[in-house]
């Protein structure tokens, strides 16, 4: 379908927004649904716009090296990093593959995949699972004590998942989001009531399995119990897969992806496609745990900025005051602010998340670039914040904005695919 204006087709992208319908599928080896992880193919995803391995930062790099141990394509850490130089392992954004992953976000073939399909578009998006807290790949760990939770991750977690997953039926996200909003969760810092949702939607059917041990039970429902942040990647594979069919229209200015690697900051907009438009990353301000401070945080990171998109997130701050002091926010009225003033770069709010704490409006949805350079007010994301050196974790928690060019090059783009000259 043609619009005739930019108006008509953001209106478009944002009902399809509505519209989208995620449903989690299963928990499946990452090569059984992603092509270019095939057997024998030495390739890794990561988080954010194209990078080479020579420009990743420190965690990014540590996060290879764990998940080429992980792979067991070298003996040491010493020959993983001299395979990653020697550019023997092909690097690709998890978003070109239909998939989202968390902080340094590298996914290999072997590593369990969450899978969510928008049932209103029948695409589907992967994510892979939250590891916990403390030392995790993620954040740059690759110890063997990394190494073997990401085993036991694909050997026992991952497993007992899908088979609870096919005993109960698929799940519906847009349900849980809705509860959850309600319980305080904004679904980037805050998944505490969305995590302890599912772990009660599953653990029924984990309870029933007959072909899983008792200590595998018992170790699973214990993790999902511990994971406070277990939810957040189920969020991410749903935005994705939201986000993914709203861009199927290829028209308008709303933004579909938001991403970081680290070293640039990406976006895309629905009118320009596959296109990304970036600028360079910026360092989150925000609360550091004891003995930290900006002098030791990694530029931002992670595709988790999907939410974000979605309208989740720093962009629904109001929904959870309590994450405020976390993020290093003041309190009530600026969780308040926020989200007001993220109302001046969206579309319209969605109706399937009514925020309590807002008067029951919607969460807001549909970022226009547009808003964001006539305004010059930026999308807030909520973050975790890494330490610079790899392996050190999660040293905080803050909020960050993207560089203001990416949306400048993206809108210039957009006029210029449209006919107009500068």
């Amino acid at each position: 379908m043609i619009y005739q204006t930019i108006d008509e087709a953001n209106t478009a992208v944002v009902a399809k927004i509505v519209a989208g319908s995620p449903y989690l599928l299963d928990v499946v080896p990452a090569h059984t649904v992603i092509s270019e992880l095939g057997e024998g193919k030495k390739v890794l995803l990561h988080a954010g716009p194209p990078i080479t391995f020579d420009n990743m930062v420190d965690p990014i790099q540590g996060a290879c090296i764990g998940a080429v141990m992980f792979e067991e394509w070298t003996e040491t850490r010493e020959e993983a990093r001299e395979l990653l130089e020697s550019g023997a392992v092909t690097l690709i954004p998890c978003h070109h593959v239909d998939a989202v992953g968390p902080m340094g976000g590298i996914t290999s073939a072997h590593m369990p995949l969450l899978v969510v399909e928008n049932k209103t578009d029948g695409n589907r998006a992967y994510c892979t699972m939250n590891e916990g807290i403390g030392a995790v790949l993620r954040f740059g760990a690759n110890g063997d004590d990394v190494i073997n939770r990401l085993r036991w991750m694909r050997d026992v977690l991952a497993p007992t998942l899908s088979k609870a997953i096919a005993v109960r039926g698929e799940m519906n996200i847009n349900v849980l989001v809705a509860k959850c909003i309600a319980m305080g969760d904004e679904f980037h810092q805050r998944n505490i009531a969305g995590s302890l949702a599912f772990l009660k939607e599953v653990a029924p059917s984990i309870v029933k399995l007959t072909d899983v041990d008792q200590t595998a039970k018992e170790e699973v429902m214990q993790f999902l119990a511990d994971t406070d942040q277990f939810f957040l990647n189920i969020m991410m594979a749903a935005s994705k897969a939201v986000m993914d069919g709203a861009r199927m229209i290829q028209e308008g200015t709303v933004v579909t992806a938001m991403c970081r690697n680290g070293y640039e900051f990406g976006i895309r907009i629905a009118g320009m496609g596959d296109q990304w438009f970036t600028g360079p990353v910026n360092t989150p301000k925000g609360l550091y745990f004891s003995g930290f401070s900006e002098a030791d945080a990694a530029p931002d990171m992670g595709d988790s900025a999907i939410t974000e998109t979605y309208g989740v997130g720093g962009m629904a701050m109001i929904a959870a005051p309590a994450v405020t002091r976390f993020v290093g926010s003041g309190g009530f009225q600026d969780a308040l602010q926020t989200s007001e003033d993220m109302t001046e770069i969206t579309l319209d709010h969605n109706p399937n998340f009514p925020v309590p704490t807002w008067d029951f409006q919607g969460i807001t949805i549909g970022i226009d670039a547009r808003k964001v350079v006539e305004t010059g007010i930026l999308p807030v994301i909520n973050t975790g914040i890494a330490n610079k050196k790899a392996g050190l974790g999660q040293i905080g928690a803050g909020t960050v904005t993207p560089p203001i060019e990416a949306f400048e090059k993206a809108v210039l783009a957009y006029a210029e695919k449209l006919g107009f000259k500068g």
